[in-house]
């Protein structure tokens, strides 16, 4: 099952039942779909049982960290253990779909053997407890102190995300990764591809579990239960492609749903998230057994119809031939065409992305969870600075936040640093981190430098000439003037970089850009 129509369809049905149970069900309810959604989700991939144990992995790991994460003074809880049973019996109830026939069974393809999935589970938990107890020992802890984990071993295991991640997203040791796979399921190992390992949805599962992790690290995380937890990373809505919500605003919502309360925007509140921060406009109630009100369903559904016809209408007919990829960019062989192609695909990255979000805000809506805005009308903003503020704003916060912030600190209480070497080094480090977040190639890397120098250039720029600016506001003839020139220069600057973006070798994309110029 992908998020299809139906996928969509049915998932907002289920939120007509889901408001008629009372408040304390409803995040449970919640944490056993998200559970379910990734495995249903996860498409189908040519290793037996790989799509069943990567999602096995996901759930095994979110849980692992949270365990790590917990606050210095909280305990595992009977709700806990509960949430952990659960998460153990779905994943037992699932695999017994290997003994459905393929036209009923609703996992991607058979699962592995029910018992010999328990078997595993159980030693993995076993080896966890086994690690906690030895790294207790070692570092001296009380037999009572289980909570309090040294600094050391959080940044560890940011460590290990992000190796885990780069093995994902760097095309050969994906595929070596895929042939010892292959090779240890009896499959052809001369087959062996990236593809082999599309972890759906595991790029945004590491951004929040480095968040989990590193404000943990820093003491701005909440405590958070196994359940509050899984739910957060694994939210159904979000899973595919983002929004990348904040842990501490995501289980405020959720425990409003739990207590009855509704926090939800209605059809004149937005909450767009900018510079780390949500603006809450408005958040009506109700009762324990009292669904929102009708405005609130007005508006979800408005956001899910709007986001189906972004995704399904625009970006699907502009992906079907409208559109810059490997094939079209060879065949084309004019100036104009080749413009054609990449305003196309611009358009098309746009609607589809910011089509899915609103998809998934809609849906979150229905459940009663506010998922953070993404877009907000970024290809009409008149500089990068404000583009990159508009455009995939979680992840632009995120960066921000765990790549930005702490780098340029750093560089700048060194003797030889400099504020615009600063800015500089930290812009090409966050942007680099972005971009090779997408795949680690060439022209990700390019991509990601791209962006840098343009805001770095923008930085430089705007602090040299505020003054000038400012005096603009008493000719706004000229003020006009200059934000549609700005405009001009930013949009196609942006546009261009998507050259990078779309085109998968280095050499193709400096042929592109010669076509581009009638060469």
């Amino acid at each position: 099952m992908s998020l299809s129509l139906a996928t969509i369809g049915i998932i907002a049905l289920l939120a007509l039942p889901y408001h008629l149970l009372p408040g304390r069900i409803r995040p449970w309810l919640l944490f056993i779909s998200s559970i379910i959604a990734i495995y249903l989700l996860q498409p189908a991939l040519p290793i037996r049982f790989s799509d069943f144990l990567l999602p096995t992995a996901a759930l095994m790991l979110t849980a692992a960290l949270w365990w790590w994460s917990r606050a210095p003074d909280q305990r595992a809880s009977r709700e806990d253990a509960l949430a952990l049973g659960l998460m153990i019996a779905i994943i037992l109830g699932l695999s017994l779909f290997r003994f459905v026939d393929a036209e009923y069974r609703l996992t991607p393809s058979r699962p592995p053997d029910p018992l010999a999935l328990l078997i595993g589970l159980l030693i993995i938990i076993g080896g966890v407890v086994v690690i906690i107890q030895i790294i207790k020992r070692l570092d001296g802890l009380r037999a009572d102190a289980i909570n309090r984990v040294p600094t050391i071993h959080l940044s560890l295991l940011i460590v290990v995300i992000v190796a885990l991640f780069i093995t994902l997203k760097t095309e050969p040791v994906a595929i070596a990764l895929s042939g010892l796979w292959r090779s240890a399921t009896g499959q052809d190992v001369t087959l062996a591809s990236p593809i082999d390992l599309n972890w759906l949805g595991f790029s945004y599962v590491a951004f929040r579990l480095i968040h989990t992790l590193r404000d943990r690290l820093t003491g701005l995380l909440p405590s958070l239960t196994l359940r509050e937890h899984v739910t957060y990373v694994l939210f159904f809505p979000a899973y595919i492609a983002g929004p990348i919500d904040r842990a501490e605003r995501f289980v405020e919502d959720l425990r409003k749903v739990a207590s009855g309360q509704w926090s939800v925007a209605s059809e004149n509140a937005v909450n767009i998230q900018q510079s780390g921060q949500n603006r809450e406009l408005s958040s009506p109630s109700s009762t324990d057994h009292q669904p929102p009100a009708t405005s609130h369903f007005q508006s979800a559904l408005y956001r899910i119809a709007l986001g189906l016809f972004k995704k399904f209408v625009l970006a699907d007919s502009l992906a079907s031939g409208l559109a810059l990829n490997g094939v079209n960019a060879e065949q084309i062989t004019s100036a104009g065409w080749a413009w054609v192609l990449l305003y196309g695909y611009a358009l098309r990255l746009f609607f589809d992305f910011s089509g899915y979000t609103d998809i998934a805000i809609g849906l979150g809506m229905l459940f009663g969870i506010r998922l953070p805005e993404n877009f907000n009308r970024p290809y009409l903003k008149p500089d990068i600075t404000a583009f990159w503020q508009s455009w995939h704003m979680t992840l632009s916060n995120w960066a921000r936040f765990y790549v930005f912030t702490p780098l340029s600190r750093w560089l700048l209480r060194k003797d030889w640093s400099s504020t615009i070497v600063t800015v500089l080094l930290a812009q090409v480090v966050t942007m680099t981190v972005i971009g090779l977040w997408h795949g680690v190639t060439l022209n990700f890397f390019i991509w990601g430098l791209w962006q840098a120098l343009g805001l770095w250039i923008h930085k430089q720029w705007s602090d040299r000439t505020r003054k000038w600016y400012r005096g603009l506001k008493e000719r706004p003839a000229q003020k006009r003037a200059w934000t549609i020139v700005a405009w001009f220069i930013t949009f196609h600057y942006i546009v261009l970089s998507w050259v990078w973006f779309a085109l998968p070798g280095f050499d193709q994309a400096v042929v592109f850009f010669g076509k581009l110029v009638g060469q």
